[in-house]
């Protein structure tokens, strides 16, 4: 289980699998189960911002209604190689 910290403001940090650093995290889990718990853990707000970016067009690309199964299945599958994937990481140098 990854530690997390917090600055002087009280803002909770975490050390971000996707730049690397320790950034601000997310205020709570986004996902249900266990996979949310680790975005939680491993995931600053800022990689979140990317994911809902991809995970739109994802929805938009395969025209996927986010309450159905199958995409939900898809979208922990989706996030959880984006996150934790090989590759995940962001390259050298990446300024958005």
């Amino acid at each position: 289980m990854a530690a997390s910290n917090e600055t002087a403001s009280g803002e909770r940090t975490v050390h971000c699998v996707k730049f690397g650093q320790e950034l601000p995290g997310l205020t709570e889990p986004p996902w249900p189960g266990p996979l949310g718990q680790k975005i939680y853990e491993q995931v600053s707000a800022r990689a979140w911002k990317l994911w809902e970016d991809r995970m739109r067009m994802i929805l938009n690309e395969y025209r996927l209604m986010p309450w159905q199964k199958e995409a939900q299945d898809m979208m922990a599958r989706a996030m959880d190689e984006f996150f934790f994937g090989e590759g995940a990481a962001l390259p050298p140098g990446y300024k958005p």
